[in-house]
C-alpha cells in the first residue's frame, strides 16, 4: 500500500466521525514584511468563510512584534466578519507600557487577548526575567487587563510539564491562579500524546477548574521544522510521528496527506472522548488547516456538510 493509500484510512474516519460540527479557532502570526504580509492576507482569505469562533495572532519574544500585531487585528476587525483575539505578553515592557496597549485594543473595538507571561528576546536557552516595574507572569497580566476593561481573556497551558515548572501540580495550581485571576479560557499548545491529555485534564478537573481547555493542533508538514518548536517548549514528539514521514524529505504532497491524516485522527479520537473545540496553529499557512477543517465536517460560512440518503 502506498503512504497516500496509508494516508486516506484515517481521513475517511475523520470524515465519518464527527457527529456535529466542531467549533474551531485559528492562530495567525503577524507579517514580518510586505511579502510575508501578502502570505498572511491569504490564508486569513481563505480560512475566513469557515466562520471560526475566533482567530488569534501571536506576540514576538521580548514584544518584538507589538506594533504589527496590533496593526493586524485591528485591520481584521476592519475588514472581515472574523473575531480577533491579541496575544499580549509581560516581557521587556512596564506595567504602564501595557496597560497602555490594554487600553488601545479595548478602544479600537478588540474584545479578547491571550495572556501570557512570553519568552525573552533570544529565547533558545534564554531566561526569562521580568522587569521590577511589569507584570511578572501571566497571572498579573490577566489581573490587569481585567482590571481595565471586561475583556474575555484567554490563556496558555502546557498538558505536559512546563519547562520551566517543577511539576504538574504546579502548573495546575498556576492555571489555578489565572481563573481566579479572571481568564475565562485556556489554550493548550500542540501536543501528540492525546491519552496524556486526558489524563491531564482529568486532573485539572479534579482540581476545581472549570473553564474551556481548548486542545491546540499543529498540522505537522516538516519535522525538523516540528523538532525545532518542539524543543522550545518540551514536547515530546513521537516515533511512530517521525517514521511517519521518513524518506519523504522530496515528497512535499504525500507529506501534507499525512499531515492531515495525523491531525484529523487527532480531532476525531479527542471528539470521541467529548471534545468538540480545536485551535489550529497554522503558521500562516491556510491549505492544511482548510483541508483538516473540511475532512472534519466544517462548511464555509458555517453550513452543515451535504449528507447523501442511504441507498
Amino acid at each position: 500500500m502506498s503512504p497516500q493509500e496509508t494516508a486516506l484510512g484515517p481521513i475517511a474516519r475523520a470524515g465519518a466521525g464527527l457527529a456535529t460540527r466542531p467549533s474551531i479557532s485559528f492562530e495567525f502570526s503577524p507579517p514580518k514584511g510586505p511579502k510575508s504580509e501578502e502570505g498572511l492576507w491569504e490564508a486569513i482569505r481563505r480560512l475566513e468563510p469557515l466562520n471560526p469562533a475566533f482567530v488569534s495572532v501571536t506576540y514576538g519574544a521580548g514584544g518584538s512584534t507589538r506594533d504589527r500585531t496590533h496593526r493586524t487585528v485591528v485591520r481584521m476587525l476592519q475588514e472581515t466578519n472574523l473575531k480577533p483575539a491579541a496575544h499580549l505578553t509581560c516581557v521587556e515592557a512596564s506595567r504602564a507600557e501595557v496597560d497602555e496597549v490594554i487600553q488601545a485594543y479595548w478602544d479600537a473595538g478588540i474584545r479578547h487577548i491571550v495572556a501570557l507571561r512570553g519568552d525573552p528576546p533570544g529565547s533558545l536557552g534564554g531566561t526569562y526575567v521580568p522587569r521590577a516595574d511589569g507584570y511578572q507572569n501571566a497571572t498579573e497580566l490577566t489581573a490587569g487587563i481585567r482590571a481595565i476593561a471586561p475583556f474575555e481573556v484567554s490563556v496558555g497551558v502546557y498538558p505536559q510539564v512546563h519547562p520551566e515548572s517543577p511539576s504538574l501540580e504546579h502548573d495546575i495550581d498556576v492555571l489555578k491562579a489565572k481563573v481566579d485571576a479572571g481568564a475565562t479560557r485556556a489554550i493548550t499548545n500542540f501536543f501528540f500524546d492525546i491519552d496524556g491529555y486526558l489524563r491531564f485534564i482529568e486532573r485539572v478537573r479534579k482540581a476545581g477548574v472549570t473553564i474551556p481547555i481548548i486542545p491546540g493542533i499543529m498540522p505537522v508538514s516538516s519535522v525538523e521544522g516540528l523538532s525545532n518548536m518542539a524543543k522550545r517548549i518540551g514536547v515530546a514528539i513521537p516515533g511512530w510521528l517521525t517514521n511517519l514521514f521518513e524518506g519523504l524529505d522530496s515528497d512535499p504532497e504525500t507529506r501534507k496527506l499525512i499531515a492531515a491524516s495525523v491531525a484529523a485522527e487527532m480531532c476525531v479520537r479527542l471528539a470521541e472522548e467529548g471534545y468538540s473545540d480545536f485551535h489550529f496553529y497554522t503558521l500562516n499557512r491556510a491549505d492544511l488547516v482548510y483541508a483538516i477543517c473540511r475532512v472534519l465536517g466544517v462548511r464555509e460560512n458555517g453550513a452543515p456538510p451535504a449528507i447523501e440518503a442511504a441507498a
